[in-house]
């Protein structure tokens, strides 16, 4: 019996405006596909996907999350120079996508009354009834971020578990990314296969 692959994960459209603030980000998603049997613990070793690319500084920063994760459901670091019970195979996408620019807050109103920021006061008076902001727009950066895990037997390379994490976050976020979609994609590990859950 194999593992089905994976359903396409659909992430919330993300709007990041506001003046002095930023929306909230929408929760992860996560799905996850087993064999619906009870799944064995033992020594795992975590490795990246094979024909990926050479292991990077990111990648590290992905596998420690993952690692992190398989210790807290059961599963131990081999011992050195053993052959672990199982593998691990990491994988990640992570792009940037620009959001609808953020204004400065600061208006000038032209207007019989005077408006500022649709606010009648404090605005200079010159006729007509538009309103416009003060300073360029800035861009705003979401990042979208992609974790998937395959666990294997090492014997024979079978599948016993996958999973999929897709979660977005904003610039200042970026380093706490990984553990977050560790987290979100082992909780209530094994989980129920072929559901899509949202995790925040």
């Amino acid at each position: 019996m194999t593992i089905r692959p994976f359903l396409a994960l659909g992430v919330a459209a993300v709007t990041l405006a506001g003046c002095a603030t930023t929306a909230p980000m929408p929760p992860m998603e996560v799905i996850r596909y087993h064999l619906g049997q009870p799944i064995a613990r033992g020594s795992i070793a975590v490795e990246p996907l094979s024909g990926g690319a050479p292991a990077s500084l990111e990648f590290k920063t992905y596998a420690a999350a993952v690692q992190t994760e398989l210790l807290k459901v059961g599963y131990t670091v081999p011992a050195q120079g053993a052959t672990p019970d199982y593998v691990a195979t990491v994988g990640f996408t992570r792009t940037s996508r620009e959001g609808p620019p953020r204004q400065s807050p600061i208006s000038i109103g032209i207007g019989g009354g005077g408006f500022s920021g649709g606010r009648r006061g404090g605005g200079v008076g010159l006729g007509g009834g538009i309103g416009f902001p003060i300073g360029k727009s800035r861009p705003t950066v979401a990042l979208v971020a992609e974790l998937a895990v395959t666990i294997k037997r090492r014997v024979d390379q079978s599948p016993i578990w996958e999973g999929k994490a897709q979660g977005v976050s904003d610039i200042k976020g970026a380093d706490e990314q990984a553990g977050k979609l560790a987290r979100a994609l082992f909780t209530g590990f094994p989980g129920e296969s072929g559901r899509t859950i949202t995790v925040k």
